[in-house]
């Protein structure tokens, strides 16, 4: 689960990080007010989306063709540029060309940046640990660091035995050149945001960029959290944060039913049984060289009405001119897919190819139910020729 950055600034906050003083605001007037109680000279207006790149991004309406975060010096300025942000959609190189639309801004103070860089905070799976990543080039995306200058990139894994020590926070802070009361600051912001890190179950911390300042102070200019959807049960106070306008609608429709559903940019949908054997039938969708509309795995427990549900979300993308059922029946019954599909196909009116491979577990009756339904389905006998068949089915429905 992702949050804004004033909210991942909050939290970081009561946690001890340094973070610059802001407020959020949903209307001009708010932020106008924000920035009054702030004082001045200088503010910036950030918007609030899920996406990175906000600066450099652009509104699709081009209100005054400027991007998503911007420095001003007047608390009339911190109006106008709100009104033109506010109910805009801004366009970032992370939110592809619909864009988001902006409905809060953060007004922060202006800070005087000495230098930029990054550090983030994440599981690295290959040591089980909680690892600190750091580069003195920050307000770049690390994704690029790591390609052009991976010298510039310290990692530091911290063993779960014996938490975060001095020393871990001393090798990050001379990376990245700190020195003086600057190593002192940077080795608290650190043990802070660590500790935040594991008590608040997160996925990420990124704060990209972290400044120092003139005076040499150590800010979090930026903040990035996400967390484990697995944990926040955990995590009321967390969970309440989440803001679903930001989400796409299909998958949070998933989540209620427990299906594991991303939306992704094809034409042809999926539903399988199992992540390993999902990303093998998207694997394959590519290889006859089409496109998957996404990734859904039904689970290995499903009922009926999961997989009746599963069916209806898939249909309704209207990219989808394809629909390919890939199950494996272990645990999951073929019979009880073939029941889910042939109700959801009858309730929603199929209008396009459907292909089913069903193996496994009531096999024969899962084709059975299939083959008396009266419906337009095609039946496969492996992947291979289900892939085949559902691509060959699209492509002459679209001749």
């Amino acid at each position: 689960m992702n949050i804004h950055e004033y909210q991942a600034k909050d939290l970081l906050r009561g946690y001890g990080v340094a973070v610059p003083r802001g407020g959020v605001a949903f209307t001009p007037e708010e932020a106008a007010s924000v920035a009054r109680e702030l004082g001045g000279p200088v503010w910036v207006v950030k918007s609030q989306i899920h996406a990175g790149g906000r600066g450099a991004g652009r509104f699709q309406d081009n209100p005054g063709g400027k991007g998503g975060v911007r420095v001003v010096k007047s608390v009339e300025e911190v109006a106008s540029n709100a009104a033109e942000m506010l109910n805009h959609v801004l366009v970032t190189k992370q939110t592809g060309p619909a864009g988001k639309e902006v409905k809060r801004l953060y007004v922060e103070e202006g800070a005087d940046i000495k230098r930029e860089l990054y550090l983030g905070l994440l599981t690295d799976r290959a040591t089980g640990r909680v690892t600190i990543i750091a580069s003195t080039e920050g307000g770049m995306e690390i994704e690029e660091v790591a390609h052009n200058t991976p010298e510039k990139i310290v990692k530091v894994a911290v063993d779960p035995a014996t938490g975060i020590q001095g020393y871990h926070t001393r090798k990050v802070a001379f990376a990245l050149g700190l020195e003086g009361k600057q190593v002192g600051a940077a080795a608290k912001f650190i043990q802070a945001a660590y500790k935040a890190f594991v008590d608040l179950d997160c996925a990420i911390v990124e704060i990209n960029p972290l400044i120092v300042t003139g005076s040499g102070d150590i800010l979090a200019l930026d903040a990035k959290m996400n967390f484990d959807d697995n944990a926040l049960f955990r995590h009321k106070d967390v969970a309440a944060l989440r803001d679903e306008a930001e989400e796409d609608p299909a998958e949070i429709e998933a989540a209620k039913h427990e299906l594991n559903y991303v939306k992704l940019d094809g034409n042809i949908g999926c539903m399988v049984n199992g992540a390993g054997l999902a990303m093998a039938t998207m694997d394959i969708i590519k290889l006859y060289g089409a496109e998957p509309a996404n990734f859904l795995d039904v689970g290995g427990g499903a009922t009926k009405e999961r997989v009746t549900a599963a069916f209806k979300l898939i249909l309704s993308d209207s990219a989808v001119e394809g629909i390919l059922v890939n199950i494996f029946g272990g645990i999951m019954r073929c019979d009880v897919i073939a029941e889910g599909v042939v109700a959801a196909a009858r309730e929603v009116h199929l209008h396009v190819p459907l292909v089913v491979r069903l193996e496994g577990t009531n096999v024969d009756l899962g084709k059975k139910i299939l083959a008396e339904s009266g419906l337009p389905i095609l039946s496969a006998d492996n992947l291979d020729d289900a892939a085949k068949k559902i691509v060959a089915a699209v492509k002459k429905e679209a001749a």
